[in-house]
């Protein structure tokens, strides 16, 4: 390996937060073409801006009974009907592609608006009339940068992700989970929490999220999703929030050890794991990507293909990354002539996994899209 990103000397917080407002990035029309191609753009009954048109906002109080960041949106009832039954379609389309014959058991339960961050998402919450139980999802903005980053997370992660574009609106499934921070203050420290688990999994996210150049993992972005297993239970981070893939300058802001908000994951990991099984967990994580990239090959290629003819990022941001990326590989020079950010994801992607690629059989590979 030619680095080791885990050090115990965590740079200041304010240093390492990235920027204040993100601009939103059109989506062109050769991702879009991409997106038609592998099912997910589609005529949507509702768009974003529609759901735009709430009359009142009512604030939502988490589980301790404060402030979040949630309104609950009320409609006018001229719209309400129209507004509602587009929803429950949008949810068939999610889950069922489409098929309705499960609707009548359907009903929205409520809608929140997030005035928060850049995507302003709202949540829908579907419930099931039969029974109660509920589930959610969300509608967005459709940014170019976000959409690159759900593409990149479904192919070259463990998780696979379901979401829709229509235009300039983007629907995503829910991301099941413990939210990090949450999970850091109220389970972290638990006696049956498997730190070691913990410390293995927190390195593997580190490692994904920097080889694939998704930024900004501070703990309220990413979930903890625990699975009970023989005698304990696994543990595995996942990001919810792709806002910030690769558009961001420096380097550290891609490596979600330097967040101060993670602060409490890195001392759970220096304590439990040395520089070998921090480097043995690094290599695993790896490996896994390169398998998970030479079965996705041809849809990645094209991808990033588009992604290297787009613009997400400003010139600025992209040649300090750049530097700063060859830097830490040893001066590798072919960092430094990437001309945005698309093509540095690809390179960084060849960079870190070259030596696996040399090593994965030219068979097919046990991992599907």
């Amino acid at each position: 390996m030619s680095y080791n990103p885990f050090s115990p000397n965590n740079q200041p917080g304010e240093i390492n937060r990235p920027s204040r407002k993100k601009p939103m990035f059109k989506v062109n029309e050769q991702l879009r073409a991409f997106l038609k191609e592998h099912g997910r753009e589609v005529q949507l009954p509702v768009a974003y801006r529609d759901l735009k048109r709430f009359t009142y906002a009512l604030p939502v109080k988490d589980k301790d009974g404060k402030d979040s960041q949630w309104e609950t949106v009320i409609y006018d009832m001229r719209e309400w009907d129209y507004i509602r039954d587009g929803l429950v379609r949008i949810y068939a389309l999610l889950k069922t592609e489409g098929d309705m014959s499960f609707s009548k058991h359907l009903d929205v339960a409520r809608v929140d608006y997030c005035g928060f961050g850049n995507s302003q998402p709202f949540r829908i919450r579907i419930v099931n009339k039969f029974n109660d139980n509920y589930d959610h999802y969300y509608i967005k903005i459709a940014d170019a940068s976000r959409i690159y980053g759900l593409e990149l997370e479904h192919m070259l992660s463990p998780n696979r992700i379901t979401f829709l574009t229509d235009h300039q609106t983007l629907v995503e499934e829910h991301i099941p989970g413990i939210p990090g921070d949450i999970f850091i203050d109220k389970f972290l420290y638990q006696q049956d929490t498997n730190q070691i688990r913990i410390a293995k999994e927190f390195v593997k996210f580190n490692e994904r999220c920097f080889v694939r150049l998704l930024g900004d993992m501070r703990s309220y972005n990413f979930v903890v999703d625990i699975t009970p297993d023989i005698y304990d239970f696994q543990y595995r981070f996942r990001a919810i929030d792709f806002d910030q893939q690769s558009y961001e300058g420096r380097k550290n802001l891609y490596l979600p050890q330097f967040f101060k908000e993670n602060n409490m994951l890195v001392a759970v990991t220096l304590k439990h794991l040395n520089k070998d099984s921090i480097e043995q967990y690094q290599t695993e994580e790896r490996t896994m990507m390169t398998f998970r990239l030479v079965a996705a090959r041809y849809r990645l290629k094209e991808l990033l293909d588009i992604m290297g003819r787009d613009c997400i990022s400003t010139q600025e941001k992209n040649q300090q990354l750049a530097r700063e990326l060859s830097e830490l590989h040893n001066g590798n020079k072919s960092l430094l002539k990437c001309q945005n950010m698309g093509q540095l994801v690809k390179q960084h992607l060849k960079v870190c996994l070259r030596k696996n690629l040399l090593l994965v059989p030219r068979i097919k590979s046990r991992f599907g899209d």
